[in-house]
C-alpha cells in the first residue's frame, strides 16, 4: 500500500525550508509519496514531491508533518483535521507548545514515522457559529481558542454570556476567550486563565480585561454550550478562531461555541509527562528561586 505524507512548513524562513527538504528526501528514500502545499512548492524547489492544493491535501495521508512554530502547526491542523490524519509538529519556532519534537529530534522523528513507532491521541476542538437576527453569518472551528473581542480599541464591549442556555453574567470588557485544554497555554493563559492538562475534557471561558466584580476564568463541562451575545447598543466586535480565521460581528450578533464534532489527531513519539513540557517551555524554577537543588532523584 502506498504510504503518503503531507509536509507543511514556514517557507519564509530559510532554516525551515532546509529542514523540510531534508525530511522530504528521507521520506522519499523510505518509499513515501511526499506532498507539499502548492504555494510552498516553488520555495522548497525539490524534485520528487507532489504539489497539492485545496482542503483535501491530507486525504489519504498517513501523517502530516508541520515544521515551524505554533502558527505553522495550526495551519497544518486545518488540513489534517477533516481527513483524520495524525499531525506531527516539529518545533522550529520559539515556544512551540503544540509541537511534539524539537529540531534536534528531527532525524529520529522521521525514523519513528517510517517505522510507525508512534501513538496517536485526540485533542478536543471547538465548533463555533455566529448568527445575526436568526441568520447564520459565520461558521468555523478552533484547536486553541475562539475569541470575541472589541472591534474599536477606544470603546469597551458589552457582552452577555450564557452557559447551557442559562444567563451567567454580563461583562463590560475587551472580550472573552473560549479555549480548549490544548489552547489553555496560549491566549487564554495570557488573559489570566488556568493551565489545563491536554487530556482533560473541558472548555474554558476567560474574560479579557473585564470591568466586573465577577470576572474569574471558568472551566465548564466538555459538553457545555457557551453563547456570547453582543449587546445591540454596543460597538461591533471581531470573532477570531485560532487567530487565523477572523470575522466581523455587528451589534446584536450571537456566537455559540461547543465541543467540535471532529478532533485533531496528534502523533506522539515518545510521550513525556505534560508537567515536564510545562517546565521546559515556561522555564519554571523547579530548583527554587534560592538555588536549592531538585527535591526528587533524577530531576
Amino acid at each position: 500500500m502506498e504510504r503518503v505524507a503531507l509536509l507543511v512548513t514556514h517557507t519564509g524562513r530559510k532554516d525551515s525550508t532546509d529542514h523540510a527538504r531534508t525530511v522530504a528526501r528521507d521520506l522519499i528514500a523510505a518509499g513515501f509519496t511526499v506532498r507539499v502545499v502548492a504555494e510552498e512548492a516553488e520555495d522548497l524547489d525539490l524534485s520528487g514531491v507532489t504539489p497539492i492544493s485545496g482542503a483535501c491535501a491530507a486525504q489519504g495521508a498517513e501523517i502530516v508533518f508541520a515544521l515551524g512554530g505554533d502558527g505553522t502547526l495550526l495551519r497544518a491542523a486545518e488540513l489534517a483535521r477533516p481527513e483524520g490524519a495524525p499531525l506531527l509538529g516539529i518545533n522550529l519556532g520559539r515556544v512551540g507548545f503544540l509541537a511534539e519534537a524539537e529540531i534536534a529530534d528531527l532525524d529520529q522523528a522521521v525514523r519513528d514515522v517510517v517505522a510507525r513507532d508512534y501513538s496517536v491521541e485526540e485533542r478536543l476542538t471547538i465548533d463555533v457559529t455566529a448568527e445575526l437576527a436568526g441568520e447564520v453569518i459565520a461558521e468555523s472551528w478552533a484547536l486553541n481558542e475562539v475569541t470575541v473581542e472589541k472591534g474599536n480599541r477606544e470603546r469597551m464591549l458589552e457582552l452577555l454570556v450564557d452557559v447551557d442556555g442559562r444567563p451567567l453574567s454580563r461583562y463590560g470588557c475587551d472580550g472573552v476567550v473560549c479555549a480548549t485544554p490544548t489552547g489553555s497555554t496560549a491566549y487564554a493563559f495570557s488573559a489570566g486563565g488556568p493551565v489545563v492538562w491536554p487530556r482533560v475534557e473541558a472548555l474554558l471561558l476567560v474574560p479579557i480585561s473585564a470591568h466586573a466584580l465577577f470576572s474569574r476564568p471558568l472551566v465548564t463541562a466538555p459538553d457545555s454550550v457557551i453563547q456570547v451575545t453582543i449587546d445591540p447598543y454596543t460597538e461591533h466586535a471581531v470573532m477570531s478562531c485560532d487567530g487565523r480565521r477572523v470575522y466581523s460581528l455587528a451589534p446584536g450578533a450571537q456566537v455559540t461555541m461547543r465541543r467540535g464534532e471532529l478532533a485533531v489527531r496528534v502523533a506522539r513519539l515518545r510521550p513525556r509527562p505534560f508537567t515536564d513540557r510545562l517546565v521546559a517551555k515556561f522555564g519554571l524554577p523547579v530548583e527554587g528561586w534560592r538555588g536549592h537543588g531538585p527535591r526528587h532523584p533524577g530531576h
